[in-house]
């Protein structure tokens, strides 16, 4: 509470920056890449559940695409799609206050979520067309070749599972820099939605009507996730 009295003196208030779905989607899909990696640790009959998770993934995905051009201010791909000029100019620490790099995320912050967004995106196309070769295949190898199925399978297991972890490492280390070097909670806004901003901080949208946009957004990612499920069969 004190920080709250701080920052209002200070001409600061509650701006909304991530509003409910990306939160929710965040989350979520933090949990569901957890159980994908430990249930394909674990093997057998788990690896039911990570093929589940994967499918879940997929959806997520396909909503995180629809909602970055749908979403609240400060979800919008286009909020952190930075021109190299832009890029140059935070590397260098002359960041114009329009620019608003430290409020969603910045130019750093953006190449971390294309990252994990990508390797993520290509970690479930593989899986979808994977071979173990003993009793797990993956719903739409029958649309492809036994060798793209068999290097899918190689950088599913390898290359792709180290890549997102290792990024996933850099996510959660950057996080505890922002912590503890820059004095800057990056959690908390990602849970509550809120950031103590000046005032000429644009919000981003958060109400039942956005929420309802989502939520078709959100349909249409399970809709494509049940169509590729069907087509193993």
């Amino acid at each position: 509470m004190g920080s709250t009295r701080n920052g209002m003196a200070d001409g600061l208030h509650q701006v909304r920056v991530w509003d409910w779905p990306t939160r929710l989607f965040h989350w979520t899909l933090a949990l569901c890449v957890v159980g994908a990696v430990a249930s394909a640790k674990v093997g057998g009959n788990a690896m039911v559940w990570h093929f589940r998770l994967g499918l879940a993934v997929l959806a997520l995905l396909v909503f995180r695409l629809i909602w970055g051009v749908i979403g609240g201010r400060w979800s919008r791909f286009a909020s952190f799609a930075y021109a190299p000029g832009a890029v140059l100019r935070y590397v260098r620490g002359q960041s114009r206050p329009e620019e608003f790099h430290e409020v969603g995320h910045s130019p750093a912050g953006a190449l971390a979520v294309f990252t994990l967004l990508g390797l993520l995106a290509v970690q479930v196309a593989t899986g979808l067309v994977a071979d173990d070769e003993i009793a797990n295949t993956g719903p739409l190898i029958r649309f492809v070749e036994s060798a793209t199925a068999l290097a899918a399978t190689s950088w599913h297991k390898s290359w792709g599972q180290w890549l997102l972890l290792g990024m996933v490492g850099l996510h959660l280390a950057a996080i505890l820099v922002y912590r503890l070097v820059h004095r800057r909670d990056l959690v908390t806004p990602m849970l509550v939605g809120d950031k103590l901003l000046p005032p000429e901080v644009p919000a981003s949208s958060d109400h039942a009507g956005r929420w309802g946009l989502a939520l078709i957004a959100l349909s249409l990612g399970v809709a494509a996730a049940l169509w590729v499920q069907a087509q193993g069969g």
